[in-house]
This record gives C-alpha cells, structure tokens and sequence, in this order.
C-alpha cells in the first residue's frame, strides 16, 4: 500500500519544490518508488508530458529527481496567468477556462475529484507519494474550498510537514504563528516541521528547533544548510537564474516580458561558463554589448508585444540589428519577430491584426487549438540531435519559413532565418538542453568552447542535494510519518 506526507509551506518561496525533489532522490537511493504530487499550481513555465499534456516545471525536475516520466497526474490543476487578475485553467494536463480570481474562487472546490482521481491514480504504482503544498496554509482567508493545501489533505487524509525560511528571519513567528491562526483540525494534520535556508552553522539553531516544538507539539526534523548550488536547477522563477559578473562571457539580453512563459531555454545558457545571461528589467534599456537578444515565449503574445514596445524595446532591438547583433525569438518571441500577428477568433483580446517586429519575413495566425507535443529534430546546419517540445497556439508562415533551421522527426522543417543568417525563431523549447547543439550556438556567437554537459549536471546536483537531505534531516522520522492511502 502506498503512504503519502504532505510538505507545506509557512509562507512562498520557502524551498518547498526543491525540497520534494531532494527528498524524491533521497526515497529514490533508498529503494523507494516515489513520486512527486502538486494538487495546484501556479506558473507559466509548464513541462509537456507524454501523455500529451502539460503540468507545472517543478514536477518534472521532481519526476526526474525521483527517476519517473512527468505526467498529467503530477500536477492535475496548473494555473497559467494571463492577466494580473485571471488566469488560464489548465485541468489535468488540458485547458478546461479561462477565468478571473474571484471566479475560480468559486470552481476550484468543484475540481477537487480530478485532483483526487489524480492523486489515487499516481499512488496505485508507488511506494510513496510526496505532495507539495501552494503558498500558505496559513492564508485562513483561502481555506474554504482549498484543494491546494488543507483542503487537500484533510480530502486525502494525508499528514503534513510545515517547512519554514529561516533566511528571511523570523522563522520562529512563521512556525509559531502558523499553529496559532490554523484551525484545531488543520493544526493536527502538521506532525512535524523543517527549518530550511540555513547559512552558517546549524547547530546554533538547536534552541530554536527547541522552542518551535515546544510551543506547537511538532517533531523537530531537521535544519536544512542553504543550498548553494540550486542555480544548477531548472529554474521556476526567472529571478532565480544565476547572474554572473559583467565581463564574464558572452552576453545574452533577455527582455523580462511581464507574462514570460517557458523560460527553461535560459538554464542551460546560464550554466554555460562563457555566457552571461542578462534579465532585461522593465524600464531598462537592452544592453549595447549583447551578442544576442533572445526574446522568449509568452503566455499572451499580443499583450507582451505592446509591453515590448511600450518599453522602447523595439527601438532597442532595431539598433541591436545594425551594430550585426544576433536575435532569436522562441514561440511567442518567434511570433513576435514576424510581420502581424493576426488574432481572428480574439483568443488574446479583441479580434484582430497587430504588426511585428518586422525583424522575419513571417506572419502568424492565432488558433484555438493549442500545439502540445514532445519533438525530437535535428540543427540542419550542424547536425546535431536536439530534443525538446512544443507549446503554443498559432501557425507561422512565410519566406524566412523556406529557411527552416531545425528538421523535426517527421520531416518538417521548424524555425525561420532571415537571408543574413542573423535574426532566427523557432517553436522548439528545450533544443539549448542538447550539449553539442548549445556549444555549436555559443561558439558561433564567439564563447569559448566548453565541456559542459548540463543534464548531467542537474542530475548530480539532485544528488548533492538528496545527500544534504540526508545529512541533515531525520529521514527515517519523516517517511514514517507519511500516511497510508
């Protein structure tokens, strides 16, 4: 029979996601069959699975960590913003409304049977789940008709572990204040509590832990050293990216689009040692020295063409062309590049026809039916194997079409080139995972040649990380207390 534990947050952004996969591997060494579970979330930079859906990113670097193929069912609802007060519904890997805040305040209680269905689905095939909260059970305000936190696991009988960021400081009053606002029935579904972020020497925390335990009856697992080389992950905020010192390689601007979506092209040009990637600010000019401007995907292209313009960004990326600077566009920055981008049906607005760029001599129409799929293809200018995937609305054509730099598996060519070989798109996410293509495409732009071989890399370092779990928590308490289901 299967058990589950529950890890929650005292607050966002406390490691939850990282510490599931560190704890996936860890289950993993020890001859568990794991596998991560996310009732909700909230993120534009989604995975393709194979059963032909998309869930969010961390459950795929938590599929991997514990050693499964992502599926729909690792996360059954993914919240895809569109808006600052709505966002695309995404159920069970496909697209089930768009709605406002309020409005699915109203439904997310009704999806509680797919999350459930999802859940007892994942458990038939594994020794342990471990779920991962959203945000905060302490949100009281949001308890009625949660499916992301306690509403969860009171459905699901599942217990809990509440995870707190002693970097932020106060982390005594996040733990603390979390049992004194919960609940009498939530607050007894927490059986015990990390302290996580650590710098320094953790036992100069032991009072603490003390203290924690003794005002909330909890079972002290452990103090979590912070961990440095989590930069080597697939990022799920963009912020997370790790920013080298000016100088240090080639730059690459990225402008930060206020819906940027599918940004996981940028981790394995991060780790790259001679690459800089530079998060272009709102309100910041695109630097003068870039070698190359890479506009990324979004979750509304029309809307993030007007914020690209609104921020003189296109003045920018004209200026960037006649110094000889490269540009790549992927999915909605592929979009972006060409002529118009025509919106018939209103699926990003009201119907209509908005210009480009002009950058590629193209023109996409936006369609309703959404292109998901895992793509395998080949650089036709180099021959190197890439693999990613497809997740996008729309269809692109035109002349810079004929040029096509990338030969899918099924003998279709993808991408645009303009006749200089200068400015390119494509719809492929994930091509820059592949060593010998991403050191063919640094070096063109002048980086030195490199030995990086980036999946390998994230993978020792969930290593790294599941033996710092190891090291520093009491994993034998913790997976004892995971639940039957």
């Amino acid at each position: 029979m299967a058990r589950a534990i529950m890890i929650q947050g005292a607050g966002s952004n406390v490691g939850k996601s990282l510490l599931v996969a560190g704890l996936a591997r860890a289950a993993r060494a020890r001859g568990l069959k794991v596998a991560p579970f996310k009732p909700q979330n909230m993120s534009n930079n989604a995975a393709v699975t194979a059963d032909g859906g998309e869930i969010g990113r961390a459950q795929a670097l938590q599929a991997r960590a514990a050693g499964l193929a992502p599926t729909v069912d690792m996360n059954p609802v993914l919240l895809k913003p569109e808006t600052d007060t709505g966002a695309q519904v995404i159920v069970q890997g496909s697209r089930f409304a768009t709605l406002k805040a309020r409005d699915y305040g109203k439904v997310k209680e009704a999806l509680l049977p797919a999350v459930m269905e999802s859940f007892r689905r994942l458990a038939r095939d594994v020794d342990l789940v471990l779920v991962e909260g959203a945000g905060s059970p302490a949100e009281i305000n949001l308890r009625a008709g949660d499916i992301a936190n306690m509403g969860f696991a009171e459905a699901a009988q599942v217990p809990v572990v509440l995870v707190g960021d002693i970097d932020r400081g106060g982390v005594i009053a996040q733990l603390v204040g979390t049992h004194a606002v919960l609940p009498a029935a939530d607050r007894d579904r927490i059986r015990g509590f990390i302290v996580n972020k650590f710098r320094g020497d953790v036992s100069l925390f032991a009072d603490g832990e003390r203290e924690i335990a003794q005002r909330t009856g909890w079972h002290a697992l452990g103090v979590l050293p912070w961990f440095g080389d989590a930069w080597r992950l697939p990022a799920e905020d963009v912020m997370d990216l790790v920013v080298k010192a000016p100088g240090a390689g080639v730059k690459i601007a990225v402008p930060r689009l206020s819906r940027i979506a599918n940004f996981d092209d940028l981790d394995p040009l991060s780790a790259e040692p001679g690459v800089v990637v530079d998060i272009v600010q709102p309100g910041r000019a695109l630097p003068g020295d870039a070698t190359l401007v890479l506009i990324p995907g979004s979750k509304s292209t029309r809307a993030d063409l007007a914020d690209f313009r609104a921020n003189g960004w296109d003045v920018d990326l004209a200026a960037h062309v006649r110094r000889g600077g490269h540009v790549l566009g992927i999915c909605g920055g592929y979009q972006m590049l060409g002529r118009e981008i025509a919106d018939p049906d209103g699926i990003e607005g009201a119907p209509g026809t908005v210009p480009g760029l002009g950058l590629l001599d193209v023109t996409t129409t936006l369609e309703p039916a959404k292109t998901l799929a895992l793509t395998e293809a080949r650089d036709i200018t180099t021959g190197a194997a890439v693999s990613g995937y497809e997740i996008h609305l729309g269809r692109t054509t035109g002349a810079d079409c004929a040029r096509g730099w990338l030969r899918l598996a099924d003998g279709r060519n993808d991408g645009a080139v303009r006749a200089d070989g200068r400015v390119m798109g494509t719809y492929l996410h994930g091509l820059f995972n592949a060593d010998a293509f991403r050191r063919a495409f640094v070096e063109r732009l002048g980086a030195p040649a490199s030995e990086l071989g980036y999946d390998d890399g994230v993978d020792r370092t969930l290593d790294a990380l599941a033996a710092q779990c190891a090291a520093h928590l009491d994993l034998d308490a913790l997976f004892d207390l995971a639940g039957p289901v």
